[in-house]
């Protein structure tokens, strides 16, 4: 699990990240499970910030989920114990990592 201190930064890259996004009109914030997260200008969920972990939490279809964790670069998204299929949590940030599941999340969930 990260530090209080690796979280927080997680939470503000998060929003430094979907900045540009939310500027142009391409997402909007919004609520998930009481929390920030980002929506796609239609209104489906794309991307939130995993509150005790700090990771980046995005929906892609199940195969790409199961892609990122077979590779380990992505985790099961499972809160309370029951997982999220089309969810996957990316705990280690990376700025053109996390813009660029963000976009392919935005895909998904827009197309």
């Amino acid at each position: 699990m990260a530090s209080k201190g690796d979280r927080e930064e997680h939470h503000q890259a998060f929003w430094d990240v979907a900045e540009p996004l939310l500027g142009s009109g391409q997402l909007v914030e919004g609520t998930m499970m009481g929390q920030q997260c980002l929506r796609s200008a239609a209104g489906g969920f794309v991307a939130t910030v995993e509150r005790t972990t700090g990771a980046l939490v995005v929906k892609l279809p199940k195969t790409r989920v199961a892609e990122l964790v077979e590779s380990g670069d992505g985790a099961a998204f499972a809160p309370a114990g029951k997982v999220f299929k089309e969810w996957v949590a990316v705990e280690s940030f990376d700025e053109t990592r996390w813009t660029d599941l963000i976009a392919e999340s935005m895909e998904f969930v827009d197309g």
